[in-house]
């Protein structure tokens, strides 16, 4: 069923539902749609874990954790918009999705998506002025400097996704209306329409730019002055140091941008069967949120450490209730 919408002299077809094909013809979906779900329980909880924690330690009331915080909260929105939804859809087998549901999924996805790449830049940049410019970094890298950044990002980020997802509803579907992925993903969606769809292209080719190649392209260059600082420091020890502060940001740096990139390049090389596009998109998504607190969990010495206090705290708390309910009841 299709609703036809007269704009001036054109008629745009919009189709009530798309149906999300998924993963095609493979044997034991349902169990990978059970794992996604353990993704995500796994996400929720590890950052909420690390929120909790950046909140309750005072020592962590730092500009680089405001901007730690935000990947927190980019990663388990991110991967709330994704799992649940589809999971929702895949494991009854109820593949269809409204219009308008589709277009506000594609949204968010995209949208957390572009936050998390953002927020990696964004501690790129905590971490050079820290190396490059030590004595600077406590009047250059504040909380204020460092919350209106994150703000920044925030607010070109849903002023970007809001035009990439807009110009979909200037499109006509007038064939098929079966996506070829696992979510409203943009590409597979702009491919049905049966109108000019080239601003769409443009738009999607413009968002790759700005959200992905430059972000990474500056981290690059950013990591190249951080070569360069560190060469210059004459004692080992120091360098070693300072080199274990940039070792959690390169890894989630490599999460992110590897797999996606890596995705890029097959589609536009070679033929890759959906199956293996949508298996690989799909842990590309997903996989990064749900390692990235645990790995600043154990590879960041002052998160470790701030839960290390807060668990004596607690343990401390305890036994002070203790003895007090004791006496209350006696």
């Amino acid at each position: 069923m299709t609703t036809m919408v007269p704009l001036e002299n054109a008629t745009f077809i919009r189709p009530s539902t798309f149906y999300i094909s998924g993963l095609y013809d493979m044997p034991h979906a349902k169990y990978y749609y059970m794992f996604l779900c353990f993704v995500y329980v796994v996400t929720i909880l590890g950052n909420s874990f690390i929120m909790g924690t950046i909140y309750l330690a005072r020592t962590l009331h730092t500009a680089k954790y405001v901007a730690v915080f935000n990947l927190a909260l980019s990663d388990m929105c991110g991967n709330s918009a994704l799992i649940p939804k589809y999971a929702d859809m895949f494991l009854p087998e109820n593949q269809y999705i409204s219009f308008e549901d589709c277009l506000a999924s594609m949204f968010f996805v995209f949208l957390f998506m572009s936050l998390q790449s953002f927020t990696l830049l964004a501690l790129c940049f905590d971490r050079v002025i820290a190396i490059c410019f030590p004595l600077r970094y406590h009047a250059i890298v504040t909380k204020t400097t460092m919350t209106l950044i994150i703000g920044v990002m925030w607010l070109f980020a849903v002023f970007i996704i809001t035009i990439l997802v807009s110009l979909v509803t200037r499109l006509s579907f007038c064939a098929s209306t079966t996506v070829g992925s696992y979510f409203c993903d943009h590409g597979p969606v702009i491919k049905l329409s049966c109108n000019d769809n080239s601003p769409n292209y443009m738009m999607a080719n413009t968002y790759i730019c700005l959200v992905l190649c430059i972000p990474l392209a500056l981290i690059a260059f950013s990591y190249v002055c951080i070569g360069v600082a560190l060469l210059k420091i004459s004692h080992g020890a120091e360098r070693m140091k300072a080199m274990k502060t940039c070792t959690s940001h390169l890894i989630l740096v490599g999460m992110f941008y590897v797999p996606i990139f890596s995705i890029y390049m097959l589609t536009l090389t070679t033929t890759v069967h959906t199956n293996t596009r949508i298996f690989s998109s799909v842990l590309a998504q997903a996989i990064p949120p749900m390692l990235n607190p645990i790995i600043y969990t154990l590879k960041t010495e002052e998160v470790l450490q701030s839960i290390k206090v807060l668990y004596k705290r607690i343990k401390v708390n305890f036994a002070i209730e203790d003895p007090v309910k004791s006496i209350t009841k006696n």
